[in-house]
């Protein structure tokens, strides 16, 4: 059943609506992870009056199985592995050294364009609400959590609007709040649950955070 999202922005407005308790809170800052995190995250930071930044997650896959993963990395230069797959591996150091400097480089390339030469914003010791449109396997918001464990965050709220029971359920022992809208029975795919799931594109993240540092300003 549809829980009547139009679309991410309307999703964000709903999301936003859980978090209202952060509305105002001093160090707090809202990540979005790209690309459809972003117009959701934006809705969110709007209503919150907190700043919005990207998280940018990449996979390190298997050379030949890019789905099954070695690890993660994120903005921020945090890592994070996954010991049961090197562990079956040959060559698992020389496989890791070379889709970590691939990826870094697809990241930095993200970073460069969404941010448009500004630094990152600062997470150590902050609240950092991590932003998807919505939870799925859960892979990139795991990813995600982690590596700001990496970076010093204080407080981690994952949050998206439609998230799979048991993902979010296992997602709780992971970060400090959970918040999820909607966590339907039957559950197949994010984009099941809204109206217009057309995808984001590069340029609606940079005028989405363009228009975010306007409204700081």
């Amino acid at each position: 059943m549809n829980p009547g999202f139009r679309d991410r922005a309307t999703a964000g407005g709903r999301l936003a609506e859980m978090l209202a308790g952060y509305a105002g809170h001093e160090n707090l800052v809202v990540l979005a992870l790209p690309r459809g995190g972003v117009p959701v995250g934006f809705a969110v930071a709007q209503a919150l009056g907190a700043p919005l930044d990207v998280f940018v997650v990449r996979k390190l896959g298997v050379p030949g199985f890019e789905e099954l993963a070695m690890g993660a990395i994120a903005s921020g230069g945090a890592r994070v592995l996954n010991p049961s797959v090197l562990r079956r591996l040959p060559k698992a150091e020389t496989m890791l050294a070379q889709a970590t400097a691939r990826e870094a480089a697809e990241l930095t390339r993200r970073e460069r364009l969404y941010r448009e030469g500004r630094p990152a914003l600062e997470v150590r010791g902050r609240t950092v609400i991590v932003v998807d449109d919505g939870l799925a396997t859960g892979a990139s918001m795991r990813a995600a959590v982690a590596a700001l464990r990496q970076l010093g965050a204080a407080r981690i709220v994952a949050a998206v609007p439609v998230g799979d029971p048991g993902v979010c359920a296992q997602l709780r022992s992971e970060v400090d709040e959970v918040a999820c809208a909607v966590m339907p029975a039957y559950f197949e795919a994010v984009g099941q649950f809204y109206d217009d799931f057309s995808q984001t594109t590069d340029e609606e993240v940079r005028v989405l955070l363009a228009r975010s540092r306007s409204a700081e300003g």
